[in-house]
């Protein structure tokens, strides 16, 4: 078994753990490149049907290449997909012109708990990796958190041995990270040898691409050739840039991440 196998297994049965122990769950699905993974991990652990909702939460800032993807392939997978905005927000002018912060909490962070409260979900997956992001480390990969939806990164459970806490205590609602122990280079590894279909953006078009995506206010391309996997690969093996370089909202506060998370944000 090589490393791709045993990530890809691991990530399975962190998969099927979590719908058998809480059934009641949802796949957020921002159609960035670790998320769709962890959709395409998801099929392959109910061999291509996937027994719960697909979730995008639509803050209406997304680069048009996102929307096109989701809806093709939602389609082409046969996904229960839900498209989750906090219009009320929306409405009263909420945007990425009142500050990164201000419109991250309203359109991710409260719209998350709105549609964990109106659908009633005990768990969630999520497809986010230790490697991304200094708050990221101290996650664990069946992540609990209180009545208000907030997390704290202080308090998280041991998983030694692979023993995973996956019991609820009272009004507690759990995030599950399934990718947590993947790599950048892990997830475009396998996605070259899985053949997964990835939005446009991340491959050179002029000279530039994406490395990171999210609301297209809030993205940065990187000067690149790489217009293919296999150049990607190659690239990222050579690069010492952070992943997240072009995302505004890493740049404009330095705990502004473990702030969001704190609050319910992914």
């Amino acid at each position: 078994m090589d490393h791709l196998e045993r990530l890809e297994n691991q990530s399975i049965y962190i998969i099927r753990e979590a719908y058998y122990q809480f059934k009641d769950v949802a796949l957020l699905w921002s159609v960035g490149k670790d998320s769709t993974t962890l959709l395409w991990l998801a099929r392959k652990a109910f061999f291509g049907k996937i027994p719960f909702p697909i979730v995008h939460l639509d803050t209406s800032y997304k680069f048009r290449e996102i929307y096109k993807f989701r809806d093709r392939y939602a389609k082409e997978w046969g996904l229960d997909l839900i498209v989750w905005r906090n219009e009320r927000a929306l409405a009263e002018g909420m945007g990425p012109g009142l500050g990164r912060f201000q419109c991250c909490t309203a359109l991710k962070t409260e719209a998350l708990k709105e549609a964990i409260a109106f659908h009633g979900w005990k768990a969630l997956y999520l497809g986010i990796r230790r490697d991304e992001h200094g708050i990221r480390a101290k996650e664990r990969f069946f992540s609990p958190r209180n009545e208000d939806f907030t997390w704290d990164y202080r308090d998280q459970p041991p998983e030694l041995w692979d023993q995973y806490k996956t019991k609820a205590a009272g009004e507690e609602h759990f995030r599950v990270h399934p990718l947590l122990g993947w790599r950048e280079l892990d997830v475009w590894e396998y996605i070259r040898r899985e053949g997964i279909p990835i939005v446009s953006l991340y491959f050179a078009r002029n000279g530039q691409r994406y490395r990171s995506i999210g609301c297209e206010p809030c993205c940065r391309p990187i000067a690149s050739e790489a217009d293919t996997v296999e150049k990607l690969i190659a690239e990222l093996r050579a690069s010492r840039i952070s992943e997240r370089s072009g995302r505004a909202q890493d740049k404009e506060e330095a705990q502004m991440m473990q702030k969001l998370r704190a609050l319910g944000y992914m």
